[in-house]
């Protein structure tokens, strides 16, 4: 029984633990972007037009990244984020550094 009170009580921990959210910038990294990049980032959303460092800010790192095909002459890049069960996915492509495209799988 204390075995068992034990297990749930640490897998309770351990799955909470994972569903705080954490702030991944300080006020003064991003008091330079324009207000409206600032709230976004300040409310864990992405836009089309934001750069690498702002999705970072905004989301944190990618769990995977992947360089692209160049498409006419522009770099091209994709970053994925994965739910903590592994059930969805967020794509997000960078073409020269800005975001292009955020898909939802």
């Amino acid at each position: 029984m204390k075995k068992g009170l034990l297990y749930v009580c640490m897998l309770s921990i351990i799955l909470s633990a994972g569903c705080a959210s954490s702030v991944r910038y300080t006020p003064d990294e991003i008091k330079n972007y324009p207000p409206k990049v600032q709230d976004l980032i300040i409310k864990g959303e992405v836009a089309v037009g934001m750069t690498q460092p702002q999705v970072r800010y905004a989301w944190g790192s990618p769990d995977h990244s992947y360089m692209l095909s160049p498409i006419d002459g522009k770099q091209r890049e994709e970053w994925v984020y994965s739910s903590q069960m592994g059930l969805k996915k967020k794509l997000v492509v960078f073409e020269n550094g800005k975001v292009a495209h955020i898909l939802e799988k």
